[in-house]
């Protein structure tokens, strides 16, 4: 999708220096060399990750111009191409959003902010320090192509945030607040980001998932994932039991198990696909099986087609953060990571190859009649 700045002439000031933004437009490409500002502390239309990723993007005239000067001209061009409806749910959704922060009080306000060492088990930040495929893939598994599985949180964070989660539902309970559940597949769970985490899932993702998806999952845009939808399922009694067969609305999906005491609910993957071939069947090196432990992460492309079975006795709650590209452009090919697009297309060549040698042996055989 190609995003311009308005056609209009723009006659305000950008920073107080007289400069007139006159039919401005965003680059094609992104000035990689160009730090952009945070937006964390600004009451946004989008998430603050969507602002500083499409910073980049601003024409040259408009990089050292006050950052709420910026802030209003990207939301000015997001609106513009945002559906009318979509913006009205966009609206609803912040006061929603709103009306919980200011009545819901945090249990533990030492999880909504990123604090490394609390948060992640030593190998972990280790690697994220290191900051190379190396020191990614030496604290990881990849049992199955495109899955990796690693330790990520602390015993302690996991504990805290499951509290955290006990406490808000109590909340909810009763106040008796009808709040939004995570997906339509999942009728229990609740949002982080909806009561007050959005930030700390942003650091999260931008500091510590973004670096190991650059490296991952390249060729689905990991190293520009700029936003996301943060939230916990629970499953076992009086909650989900299973979840059905799926892709998720995301280019990096992290799927990290918190507790508690359970047993089943094995994550089952069947490949990755496009949407055109969602439905097509599976081969059988695609067949991964997958056992939660809590603290431990499964990190894997939004494509990748998985499920979830019963979860046969306890509870089992798991934090998703479904990482995304709202920068991204329309893609054509799927070939580099979708296994059916793989295949046809190898097809293809193959056939190619074919009738080239047989071309080749009719014009031999007809210059030696």
């Amino acid at each position: 999708m190609s995003l311009h700045g308005s056609d209009r002439r723009d006659t305000s000031s950008a920073g107080g220096n007289g400069m007139v933004a006159a039919s401005l437009r965003l680059r094609l490409n992104p000035n990689k060399e160009h730090k952009p500002d945070g937006y964390e502390d600004l009451q946004l239309d989008f998430s603050p990750n969507i602002f500083s990723s499409l910073e980049r993007y601003l024409p040259p005239s408009m990089l050292n111009v006050p950052r709420d000067d910026k802030a209003k001209f990207m939301r000015e061009i997001l609106l513009k191409y945002l559906p009318l409806g979509e913006r009205s749910r966009s609206q609803k959704h912040r006061e929603y959003r709103q009306k919980i922060i200011e009545n819901y009080q945090p249990l533990h306000r030492e999880l909504y902010s990123v604090d490394p060492a609390t948060f992640f088990v030593p190998s972990f930040l280790r690697a994220i320090n290191d900051n190379t495929e190396q020191s990614f893939r030496s604290i990881m598994s990849e049992p199955s192509p495109g899955i990796f599985i690693f330790d990520i949180f602390q015993t302690n964070f996991c504990e805290l945030l499951l509290s955290e989660i006990e406490n808000f539902e109590k909340w909810v309970t009763e106040t008796k607040f009808r709040i939004m559940r995570p997906n339509t597949m999942n009728k229990y769970g609740a949002v982080l980001d909806d009561f007050g985490l959005e930030t700390m899932l942003d650091k999260l993702m931008e500091g510590f998932i973004r670096p190991l998806s650059r490296v991952l999952f390249a060729e689905v845009g990991g190293a520009t994932l700029d936003s996301h939808h943060g939230f916990v399922v629970e499953y076992g009694k009086d909650r989900d039991v299973d979840l059905g067969f799926h892709v998720d609305d995301s280019e990096v999906t992290l799927n990290v198990c918190l507790g508690k005491q359970f047993s089943g609910g094995e994550l089952f993957f069947r490949g990755i696909r496009c949407e055109k071939h969602v439905n097509t069947g599976t081969h059988s090196e695609e067949i991964f099986d997958y056992s939660h432990v809590p603290g431990r992460a499964v990190l894997h492309r939004g494509r990748h087609r998985h499920g979830a079975r019963a979860t046969t006795s306890g509870n089992r709650v798991n934090l998703l953060l479904w990482c995304r590209r709202e920068m991204k452009r329309y893609q054509k090919d799927f070939s580099s990571w979708c296994g059916e697009c793989s295949r046809e297309k190898k097809e293809r060549q193959r056939s190619t190859i074919a009738a080239t040698k047989l071309e080749l042996f009719r014009r031999e055989g007809e210059s030696t009649a």
